[in-house]
């Protein structure tokens, strides 16, 4: 776990705070910026430059990560085999996934006989602890195939990773704080694993928001209760870098949840305790101080009674 502050923050895409969340942890210095989540539009960082006054240098993670791809092809194929390994694995999960939160859902939905609610919260119970444990053994297998990966390929040994690595050590070095960025996040997290990025940081404080948020969390969970195509179930995609502890954000929460079904709302928060669900929407801070969470005001959680509440409520 990382040993210095971090921030999670809403999106910054219409509403900036980053600015003043900077300047709330004493930051004079340069800051390191990682957009890797923007893909290749990952130097388009002309925006936030301005808005920290200039004073930002991008770690070119997406860039170094492509150059790894072009200068060790053996690396290269070791690499899609295993994004083809995890793309398997789930597939798989899916399947078995949608038909045990169907069943969680339709048992919340369902009104008690009078007289006999125990019988329908055990079975609610039960419902969501299958789900529960459906998605550790999830987590169990894609762990796995990353422990494969690693033993057997080692990539911050192989040289042109090294030289990267060195290269961002020294960088970071030189910077007070470190910027993480959204976009996609199952991408970001894949480059930040491949470079061992957390390491690096050291006890530097953290700023991450949207996608960058997700990644830095204990586990990475993929959401959408209204997507174009299918039912939205919440996904436990991976274990994400581990920096902090204790909550599970949800970025633009007001967009991708459905904030007032309070039985969907229970069933989120009750399947992924005991970490406290973020509503991380515009406007929204939380902060980790090393030893518990602190919630701006405005900042609210997913409530296991179907709520939202405080992020700092009981």
């Amino acid at each position: 776990m990382h040993s210095g502050r971090v921030v999670l923050l809403g999106p910054q895409r219409l509403h900036r705070t980053l600015s003043s969340a900077v300047e709330s942890l004493r930051v004079h210095g340069m800051v390191a910026a990682v957009t890797a989540g923007w893909e290749e539009r990952e130097g388009e960082d002309q925006e936030m430059r301005e808005h920290l006054g200039g004073r930002t240098v991008n770690l070119k993670i997406w860039e170094r990560a492509e150059d790894v791809m072009t200068r060790d092809p053996e690396l290269s194929r070791a690499l899609r085999e295993r994004h083809d390994r995890l793309r398997e694995q789930h597939a798989l999960y899916r399947l078995r996934l949608d038909f045990a939160v169907e069943a969680a859902r339709e048992l919340m939905r369902r009104e008690p006989t009078p007289g006999r609610e125990e019988m329908l919260e055990a079975e609610r119970a039960a419902a969501i602890e299958a789900v529960r444990e459906l998605d550790e053994f999830h987590l169990r297998r894609v762990s796995l195939i990353h422990r494969e990966f690693e033993a057997e390929w080692r990539p911050t040994e192989r040289e042109v990773v090294a030289r990267h690595r060195h290269e961002l050590a020294q960088i970071v070095e030189s910077c007070e704080c470190v910027c993480v960025a959204g976009g996609h996040v199952v991408v970001l997290l894949h480059r930040l694993r491949l470079f061992d990025l957390l390491p690096l940081l050291a006890h530097r404080p953290l700023v991450a928001w949207s996608a960058g948020a997700m990644a830095l969390g204990e586990r990475v969970v993929l959401f959408h209760d209204s997507p174009p195509q299918g039912q939205g179930a919440a996904e436990l995609h991976e274990e994400g870098l581990g920096a902090y502890s204790g909550v599970l954000p949800f970025p633009h929460a007001k967009k991708r949840l459905r904030l007032h079904d309070r039985r969907r709302i229970a069933f989120l928060a009750r399947r992924f305790a005991p970490d406290r669900c973020l509503a991380l929407d515009p406007l929204t801070r939380a902060d980790w101080d090393g030893r518990r969470w602190h919630g701006e005001p405005g900042t609210l959680r997913l409530h296991e009674e179907g709520m939202l509440v405080q992020a700092g409520a009981p």
